[in-house]
């Protein structure tokens, strides 16, 4: 190799590390908000506002329904090309419209509470659809397919281990500060998060996008559903995420509500999810850089099955162990999950046809995972007057035993890893 292309590649190496840094910084503040505003926190800060079972069920619900806005995107986004505008809009408006879901005790009559969250969440989310189209196809440009699996887990590891740290805050605030000012202080902080995340925004680079090879119509939107492998894997997972959707984002609301566990003790539960998702993102990336992402699903969805059982143990056993075993289960499964489809969608799909493929994914998962925690908390309505082991823990293992037959007889079959290695070697996946 000459001097030239000795400086060329190790520019372009710099230029992969400083993205690379760049995307991991941006996180931290984004994580942040997450973990405070959402999870047994949105719960909570519902609970104060009023709400009833089935209106938490909805809110759960609004951020995956809100992924149907991703197909307009995608055709949009092949005429708008600026992926970092995009990002900064639809990231900076999700932010900021979140956050702000914190002043509606204090501009607000209390009877106008629930009605002026949902206006404020259900438009946060549809921005953050917006930006998470571009986020999505930028970070498949931004890191290199070789390092992808590890950087990830990397990456993942990082952001929940400030994420574990701000659930342990969290918890100590809403615990201490009594009358609704912990959430008075958890939302100064995610005001001060947004901020800089905006800020972060604008490091991303802003690489040209790959136009559809369909150019901008039917052939692009139906080119996901021509893809039989994508599609019968998309069709599954759409059918887990509602089945698992009725019960798992519940799980605060049952101790909060039904078991009369503190706040304390909640945090705690969800930061041994967060700690368990952390650990397991560094070995699920080493995992991804010797497995095809298909191949680890069907490693992962057994352990989301269990998670989900463990609760029968609450019949026998203390509530705290048993939780703390639900938890710490459920964060390694939800880490593969979340770890492995992420990685499918970029790395497994025609990058030419990227943006529709991930928009559709998402959309038809979005749809599916909205109606599971609206099923979920209607069901919680109507059982009211059924026994209260029930709702505590007789759904629960009863989604579990399903989802573990889902895992065990179906999972199999839809992801036929064999093909996807020949796939790999005849060096048509992951372009």
């Amino acid at each position: 190799m000459d001097l030239h292309g000795f400086l060329h590649l190790r520019k372009k190496m710099s230029a992969h590390r400083k993205n690379l840094f760049v995307l991991t910084c941006e996180g931290i503040p984004a994580i942040v908000v997450l973990q405070l505003l959402g999870g047994p926190f949105l719960t909570g800060f519902l609970l104060y506002l009023g709400a009833r079972p089935e209106q938490i069920g909805i809110a759960i619900a609004i951020p995956t329904l809100a992924n149907v806005l991703q197909i307009p995107m995608a055709f949009l986004m092949q005429k708008l090309e600026n992926r970092r505008l995009i990002l900064l809009m639809g990231g900076g408006l999700h932010r900021l419209l979140w956050t702000s879901t914190g002043l509606i005790p204090f501009v607000l009559p209390r009877d106008g509470w629930i009605p002026a969250f949902f206006v404020l969440y259900g438009s946060a989310f549809a921005a953050n659809a917006v930006g998470a189209m571009a986020w999505t196809s930028l970070v498949g440009d931004m890191v290199p397919l070789r390092v992808r699996g590890r950087y990830l887990g990397f990456r993942n590891m990082v952001l929940w281990a400030v994420g574990s740290a701000a659930i342990f805050v969290g918890g100590l605030l809403l615990d201490r500060m009594p009358d609704g000012a912990g959430f008075q202080a958890i939302f100064a902080i995610c005001g001060v998060c947004s901020i800089l995340n905006i800020v972060a925004f604008w490091f991303y680079p802003n690489p040209r996008l790959e136009k559809s090879k369909f150019g901008n119509g039917w052939g692009m939107l139906l080119s996901p559903f021509r893809d039989k492998m994508f599609l019968r894997a998309m069709v599954f997972l759409s059918v887990w995420l509602f089945v698992q959707g009725v019960i798992v984002p519940l799980f605060p609301y049952i101790m909060l509500d039904l078991l009369k566990i503190n706040y304390q003790w909640v945090s705690i539960f969800t930061m041994v999810q967060t700690i368990s998702m952390m650990i397991s993102y560094y070995f699920w990336g080493i995992l991804n850089a010797k497995y095809a992402s298909r191949t680890l699903l069907l490693w992962v969805l057994p352990l989301i099955a269990a998670s989900c059982i463990l609760w029968a143990g609450l019949a026998a056993l203390p509530p705290i162990p048993v939780l703390l075993a639900v938890f710490a289960l459920l964060g390694i499964g939800t880490g593969g999950y979340n770890q492995m489809v992420f990685n499918f969608t970029i790395s497994d799909t025609p990058k030419s046809e990227r943006p529709m493929y991930i928009a559709v994914f998402s959309a038809m998962t979005g749809v599916a995972a909205c109606l599971g925690p609206f099923a979920g908390g209607y069901l919680y309505e109507w059982m009211s007057g059924l026994p209260e082991w029930m709702a505590i823990y007789g759904i629960s293992t009863a989604i579990g035993l399903l989802l573990a037959t889902l895992s065990i007889t179906v999972a199999p079959f839809v992801f036929k890893v064999g093909r996807y290695v020949e796939t790999l070697r005849s060096g048509n996946a992951g372009k």
